[in-house]
């Protein structure tokens, strides 16, 4: 009895350990993670599950409107389908990353499922722009213990996690994402979304309104927008 027992509560803490480990934003465990920018003057706004065309242009010109620069990580099918789009958000000085290529949860992908979705994410978005991503996010948030190798290997930075998020991934009202964002600060990494990993036009409208309300007011407070080519720190 005593030893399964000890059985059980050894399953329990390993289970524990894997999910700490592959869901956590700012765990070590499976590989360094960046989750801040390493500048308390700065915010890094990142979007995720696009590019979506019935939301990125929009927040595309709110951004120019402000001179604020973002990463957007793109999945690589909904990149294939919106090319010009993908074009226009690195023209205007926005930094890409690679969300795979279908948005599965890497966690419980097998090695060589992962390795697919960031090599057919990373080729549509270089037959788009000429070059491949140097960041990478993983939908859901979710790591293996070999996802942070395989970014590396392929000449990536480690894997991009963040210190902020608005929970902005379902439709809603803008006011409880306006809430949520008063939580950032100085050097953060905010996770928001301008696409829909489930549809390539999903509304994303709460979430360009929370920032229409945010973005003038973080500059007031003498913070600005960078992009993680320009900025990243891991922690």
């Amino acid at each position: 009895m005593e030893a399964a027992i000890a059985l059980a509560a050894g399953a329990l803490t390993a289970s524990a350990a894997f999910a700490w480990g592959a869901f956590a934003p700012r765990s070590q465990l499976f590989g360094p993670t960046i989750c801040f920018t390493g500048d308390s003057r700065t915010l890094a706004l990142t979007f995720d599950d696009g590019p979506n065309p019935a939301v990125t242009p929009g927040l595309l010109d709110l951004l120019d409107h402000h001179d604020a620069k973002a990463t957007f990580f793109l999945i690589g099918r909904y990149a294939a389908a919106e090319p010009d789009l993908v074009r226009e958000i690195a023209a205007r000085g926005h930094a890409i990353g690679n969300h795979t290529q279908t948005h599965p949860n890497l966690a419980f992908c097998s090695p060589a499922q992962a390795q697919q979705e960031l090599d057919r994410c990373d080729g549509a978005i270089a037959a788009v722009i000429g070059k491949q991503p140097f960041w990478m996010r993983p939908p859901f948030g979710a790591r293996s213990p070999v996802l942070n190798t395989m970014v590396r290997r392929r000449g990536g930075s480690g894997v991009v996690m963040w210190s902020k998020w608005a929970r902005d991934w379902k439709p809603q009202p803008p006011a409880p994402v306006i809430q949520r964002l008063a939580q950032a600060r100085g050097g953060d990494i905010i996770l928001l979304h301008d696409g829909d990993h489930r549809v390539l036009r999903g509304d994303r409208q709460h979430t360009v309104a929370a920032l229409e309300f945010w973005i003038p007011r973080w500059k007031d407070a003498g913070l600005r927008f960078v992009t993680l080519d320009a900025s990243a720190k891991q922690a």
